[in-house]
């Protein structure tokens, strides 16, 4: 049996979420169910007794999957199974660890491992915006300590009306699609896409998102106190006479590098290890076996500077790099840099840079989506790739990383609402590549302003440019005081309290993610600091276009050619053939790619090529497939076949019409094969299309009628030639 313990929290317009526990995963730390309507995602949390030794970071790892049989379906593939995470399973994962990461205390280094599953699925219901929750309430129930609950919830404008946690059909047609992560107090994360809205409006939607998080917040607490778990207790870590010699001797000396302003990342740090290296060697001075205490002393530097170059900012408002608060780092851009590519663009800020490049494709070039509750194709493709080089790593590259794919989707949403969806304008599927050739600072943001220079230099009309910055803010809990940094440093994300990345166009903000590691960020804060954001994202706009400040006037000559056709339904397999053979004809004869597809009861075709000949020989083709027989219109066919009677014209293709033998000229013609062969060309005139679809063609209609010419009476014709032509068309 089982001790079923449950809350149950209202979200409004009938809805609710409801968290059990003590039924399901028994034997983990801790686990939940997370039910609304028909979705159920399955939480379970375990952690191991023993801390990992000779680290100092938490060893947190957070899966979130969905099973394909939640939704009653199989997984595509061979294997017919789930295989390795699909992308959006990673970026859900990604939300739910930078929430709870922060939240585990300093010197809690035990391995923990938390696993979402979505077990079932309605339709309608976005599962991801409970993965937060249900991670939590695992966590609440659990002896694993942890500074939460937390929660995160959805938030969606629709139609001027914010929604918490909306449906598929709602986000659809949302102006603004957030998650937000966040404590009782606190709001820790945020991330989404706009469609360039105010930085009021983003506020207002983070304010409402807040007050659902504490309902939910409050209902953990009081599972938690139901279940009535006591938390494991940590041993205290650390040696504060250590701290203290260490902070002492190299504090100053730190702060005087710091004050420096040293420009180069690798100077920099070496200027920073001199100092560190001083120490160690005089601490290390006739002492043996102290390798535990040595790592205290590391632990210990990395704090003193730490602390250091966050009082620089804080008291004189001198940054690492020697730049003010709100200052930006020198901007250089090019583009058609690769003559070969379709579109391309560097963009290079401080020591930051990415090329990125532009392909255009067809219709065969659409990524399938097929995860358990969407599917479909998405014909904008955003791909980011950071290789060890970029930051002066000596090590390999082993495939595309959690970081890459959440960089990169944050690109695609900062870029994606710029797309025109007008197949006119935009008929190609288009993939953008951007590979961080140098890292210190936001490569993502270089990647949404370099993919903006490379669209632009493809001849792609966007609607309008964007460009991007990450944000920082140094803060003393103590004194109250705080710096908020425009364009941070890879140094500043790694020691400040916010890391705030900002994309939008002149008119609003198209997308952002929000990670924030300290407690009682106020909303004042935070709207000074998308202020502070809309100023850098206008001065990197502007120096953006001044490499290139509109989209070309045209595509690239090597790039593809697409011209649309659209089709009746019924003409669809005339254009395909029996296996395909007419269109493989086509493409193999004239060079283009012919893609054809059924909608709304047409057919849509795209012909493509790389020279205008091809795609004109192309449509040339698939008109004359298309095309109607008109009677009194004159045509140049082949001759197919040749009976006693006459012969079998082909006027357009899969198009055949009867040249009767007393149709092919004003004098009389005893055999047919006297004047023509299977082959021949002939220029014929459509009389008349009978009832039963069949076509009668005329030649001589075409002749002049010889001088003296005298219609014969039926009767002097050749009564026996009429009898067996008579015959042969009945057997017709």
């Amino acid at each position: 049996m089982y001790d079923l313990k449950s809350v149950e929290i209202e979200l409004g317009d009938g809805r609710s979420i409801k968290i059990e526990t003590g039924k399901l995963a028994k034997q983990a730390d801790g686990s939940v169910v997370v039910k609304s309507g028909g979705t159920m995602l399955l939480a379970s949390v375990v952690s191991a007794k023993e801390a990992k030794v000779d680290i100092d970071f938490m060893p947190l790892s957070v899966e979130y999957r969905e099973n394909f049989s939640a939704a009653g379906r199989f997984p595509g593939g061979f294997m017919k199974r789930e295989g390795r995470p699909s992308d959006h399973e990673i970026l859900t994962s990604r939300l739910v660890d930078r929430v709870l990461r922060p939240l585990f205390p300093d010197n809690f280094h035990c391995e923990t491992f938390v696993n979402v599953t979505l077990i079932s699925a309605e339709k309608d219901i976005i599962p991801d915006a409970m993965a937060g929750l249900a991670a939590s309430a695992a966590l609440a129930v659990s002896d694993v300590p942890f500074n939460g609950p937390i929660s995160e919830v959805r938030v969606a404008r629709v139609e001027g009306e914010f929604v918490v946690n909306p449906t598929f059909t709602q986000s659809e047609v949302a102006d603004i699609d957030l998650v937000v992560g966040a404590t009782y107090e606190n709001i820790m994360m945020v991330e989404g896409e706009m469609s360039e809205v105010s930085e009021e409006d983003m506020l207002e939607a983070l304010k409402i998102a807040h007050d659902a998080i504490k309902i939910q917040c409050k209902a953990q607490k009081e599972l938690a106190e139901m279940v009535g778990v006591a938390k494991r207790e940590l041993e205290e870590e650390g040696d504060e006479d250590l701290r203290k010699l260490v902070f002492d001797a190299t504090y100053e000396k730190l702060y005087a590098v710091a004050k420096q302003g040293i420009k180069d990342k690798t100077k920099r740090k070496e200027a920073f290890s001199a100092v560190k290296e001083e120490f160690v060697a005089s601490y290390e001075e006739g002492k043996e076996d102290e390798e535990l205490r040595m790592k205290l002393v590391e632990e210990y530097l990395h704090d003193a500077e730490k602390k250091a170059l966050r009082n620089l900012m804080l008291d004189e408002g001198v940054r690492v790099d020697g730049r003010k608060p709100d200052e930006i780092r020198p901007i250089w851009s090019e583009v058609d840099y690769l003559p070969a590519a379709h579109g391309s663009a560097i963009f290079t800020r401080g020591e930051t840079q990415s090329l990125t490049t532009i392909t255009f494709g067809t219709k065969l070039d659409e990524k399938i989506i097929d995860n358990v509750l969407a599917q479909g194709r998405d014909k904008f493709l955003l791909h980011y790739n950071f290789p060890p080089f970029s930051t002066g790593d000596a090590r390999p590259s082993r495939g595309v990383s959690r970081r890459e794919v959440g960089h990169g989707n944050l690109a695609h949403r900062a870029l994606k609402r710029m797309i025109p969806k007008d197949e006119l304008v935009n008929p190609y599927s288009i993939r953008i590549v951007s590979d961080i050739l140098e890292s210190n600072g936001s490569s993502s943001m270089a990647t949404v302003c370099a993919g903006t220079l490379a669209l632009m230099d493809s001849g792609l009309k966007i609607h309008k440019p964007v460009s991007g910055i990450a944000m920082g803010m140094i803060s003393d809990s103590e004194t109250g005081k705080y710096t908020i940094l425009s364009d941070i440093l890879g140094d500043e994300d790694h020691l400040g309290d916010m890391d705030f990345k900002v994309t939008g166009t002149k008119d609003g903000i198209t997308a952002c993610q929000m990670d924030i590691k300290v407690d009682g960020l106020s909303f004042e804060v935070l709207a000074k600091a998308l202020a502070q954001a809309k100023e850098g994202r206008m001065h990197i706009l502007g120096k953006m276009l001044e490499t290139l400040s509109e989209p070309r006037a045209d595509f690239k000559n090597h790039a593809p050619r697409v011209e649309k056709m659209i089709i009746d339904k019924e003409f669809i397999g005339a254009v395909i053939g029996p296996g395909g053979k007419i269109i493989q004809e086509i493409q193999a004869e004239t060079g283009a790619t012919i893609v054809i597809e059924e909608v709304d009861d047409k057919g849509v075709i795209d012909i493509v090529g790389e020279e205008k000949a091809a795609i004109d020989a192309a449509v040339a083709r698939i008109e004359a497939i298309i095309a109607v027989p008109e009677v009194g219109e004159t045509y140049v066919g082949k001759i197919k076949g040749l009976v006693s009677f006459g012969a079998f014209v082909e006027i357009l293709p899969g198009k055949q019409g009867l040249l009767h033998i007393s149709e092919i000229d004003w004098n009389r013609i005893a055999n047919v094969e006297d004047v023509f062969k299977e082959g021949d060309e002939v220029e014929v005139k459509l009389l008349s299309v009978e009832r039963d679809g069949k076509l009668k063609l005329s030649r001589k209609a075409l002749l002049p009628k010889p001088e003296g010419y005298q219609e014969r009476s039926h009767d002097n014709r050749d009564r026996g030639g009429d009898r067996n032509r008579n015959r042969d068309r009945r057997r017709d």
